[in-house]
């Protein structure tokens, strides 16, 4: 199952467990927004639902992995002869967004139980650096033959 959505101004095709990068967004990470600008929404081979212009009470929910800035873009300007230049930078702010339940109905997605850690396997005590001490023992005795 996929859906279109529209935020920040652009569309994006989202299917669940993607992650996508849109403008800035409220929202704290680890909070679940639900975003209800839904353009489209298709399954499988049942012919895709297309909304004019949006889905009424389609739902696309998603969980607020961290907000960020982007890269920093230079703005120049310049009029030749006239000794007038200007550098500007902007850094655009980003809300990065994983994909957790897409809906035709607008109904919540379950709660998925979060799996618990694995208990990490405890290593076995190395034995005693006893084979440190035999290569000096043949260092001598090399150093005794060759005189």
């Amino acid at each position: 199952m996929y859906a279109v959505i529209r935020t920040g101004g652009k569309q994006y095709r989202v299917a669940e467990n993607d992650q996508i990068v849109v403008e800035r967004l409220a929202g704290e990470p680890g909070e679940t927004l639900e975003i209800d600008d839904v353009l489209m929404i298709a399954d499988g081979e049942a012919p895709p639902v297309v909304g004019t212009p949006v889905i009424e009470k389609a739902a696309v929910f998603a969980e607020v992995v961290e907000q960020t800035r982007s890269g920093k873009i230079l703005v120049f300007k310049k009029k030749r002869r006239k000794n007038y230049r200007r550098t500007k930078g902007h850094r655009q702010d980003q809300t990065v967004l994983r994909i957790t339940g897409i809906s035709a109905t607008g109904e919540k997605p379950k709660a998925k139980a979060k799996a618990k850690p694995k208990p990490k396997a405890e290593k076995a005590p190395e034995p005693a650096p006893a084979a440190e001490t035999a290569p000096a023992e043949d260092k001598a005795a090399d150093d005794k033959t060759k005189e």
